[in-house]
């Protein structure tokens, strides 16, 4: 990744000499060194000279801020690269869920989406959770406007998290977003609940129109749950999915546990589980039901989602939308009808 309008030759000259000289720890004499080549160096360079001199202050000032010397390690240095061109782009990353746009796990995700970029909030007024790919068609739904400063704008929408995925993209966003971010959501999605997620449905709605989605749940039901040990965890795969610039759709969950004593990332496949429900009356003389239930897991293979939660894993699992099921259509191409 090149910062804007500097020539990538440019940018590589630069780096390479800016890592020999900071082993001198001369950052001034780099800042200046870097002047005096725009004033007498060739027409191209003069065009980004400029450009550079300013990026490579900012470095320096930060490095003295934080009271550290210019560090001479190439990795260390590229890393510091990475993070200061991140926000010289400014990636545009819509925000959604089915937990409302007041939840915790939304306001956790948005915190952590500030981090790398301008962020456009579209979320459901209330709670919409088990909604799973619903759109709304027999009334008509609606937004409310929030909030906006520079680096954020939010609104609340009536309909379900795919409507707003699609009222986002369609009606109140000016340009295609990077990425789309959705959740944190109150709750596992992992295995076969991925099918009557709303939070995992904004995400794959996300996908559908060809733009990166990542749909984030936390193993905690609860209103106040504790998302620490989430804003770290999921910047890295956040940095992952916008330097990979490759259009996937993932579902990541995260165990329930202290930041300590999760052990890392898995990527892996989704389990074959299912749900036994059972219908508990909503009161002694009624027609009403309550439908309660319990989650069986039939597959307890290390590759699976499901053994990465059991084990103290974050998993990762890419998701499409194809739902053909490819083995049983070529069994089917030698029957006659």
């Amino acid at each position: 990744m090149v910062p804007p309008k500097i020539d990538f030759w440019i940018f590589l000259f630069i780096q390479e000499y800016l890592i020999t000289i900071s082993k001198l720890e001369n950052a001034l004499f780099t800042f200046l060194i870097i002047i005096r080549l725009k004033n007498k160096g060739g027409k191209r360079f003069k065009k980004n000279a400029m450009v550079l001199a300013e990026y490579f202050f900012l470095t320096v000032l930060i490095f003295f801020i934080l009271n550290a010397k210019l560090i001479s390690s190439t990795n260390c240095f590229n890393k510091f690269v990475l993070n200061k061109l991140l926000l010289m782009s400014r990636p545009l990353i819509l925000v959604t869920n089915d937990d409302g746009v007041n939840s915790k796990g939304i306001l956790a995700l948005i915190e952590i989406a500030q981090t790398f970029g301008d962020v456009f909030v579209v979320a459901p007024d209330g709670p919409q959770s088990g909604k799973s790919h619903a759109i709304t068609l027999e009334k008509p739904f609606g937004k409310n406007f929030l909030l906006k400063t520079d680096s954020l704008t939010k609104y609340s929408c009536t309909g379900t998290p795919v409507d707003c995925v699609k009222m986002g993209l369609n009606m109140l966003m000016d340009k295609k977003p990077d990425i789309i971010l959705s959740g944190i959501n109150h709750g596992s999605n992992s295995s076969i609940n991925v099918i009557y997620s709303g939070t995992m449905a904004a995400a794959i709605e996300g996908y559908m129109h060809g733009i990166p989605s990542i749909g984030f749940s936390l193993l905690d039901h609860s209103e106040d749950a504790d998302f620490s040990a989430c804003k770290q965890l999921l910047a890295k795969i956040v940095a992952m999915v916008l330097q990979k610039k490759e259009t996937l759709c993932l579902n990541v969950n995260i165990p329930k546990l202290p930041a300590s004593q999760i052990k890392g990332y898995k990527f892996c496949r989704q389990s074959n589980s299912n749900w036994q429900e059972k219908f508990v009356p909503a009161d002694d003389n009624s027609d009403y039901y309550w439908m309660k239930g319990s989650f069986v897991n039939h597959d307890n293979s290390p590759d699976t989602d499901e053994w990465a939660l059991d084990n103290g894993y974050v998993s990762i699992v890419p998701v499409q939308f194809d739902f053909t099921a490819y083995k049983t259509l070529e069994t089917l191409k030698n029957i006659e009808l």
